[in-house]
């Protein structure tokens, strides 16, 4: 029940390696070409913004910022909440108990 469990193996046929051919004769060596200095180009593309990009870029942020704000705000407030009556319970108990004690 508790012994791994396998796959089972790959039945594929294994790689043929090939050997490469000695040549009959070996290719005359060339000097390298000279290396001349260029700006080096990016691959990545270039974000152009516009605009009314930067705008709605700005607009969207706010609206984050916002939502991000009053979500903390309503959790914040759902803890303090949660505190008072957690406080006026202990108030109430501890009134009753006290009535307990005094009245025997």
């Amino acid at each position: 029940m508790f012994t791994p469990k396998y796959p089972p193996q790959d039945t594929a046929p294994p790689p043929t390696i090939i050997q490469p051919q000695p040549a009959a004769s070996a290719p005359a060596i060339q000097a390298p070409a000279p290396v001349t200095q260029m700006a080096p180009t990016s691959n990545r593309p270039t974000v152009q913004l516009t605009p009314g990009s930067v705008l709605a870029l700005a607009a969207g942020g706010g609206a984050v910022v916002l939502v991000v704000g009053a979500v903390l705000v309503s959790l914040l407030l759902a803890v303090a909440i949660t505190g008072v009556s957690v406080a006026v319970v202990a108030v109430v108990l501890r009134l009753l108990i006290k009535d307990m004690h005094n009245h025997r």
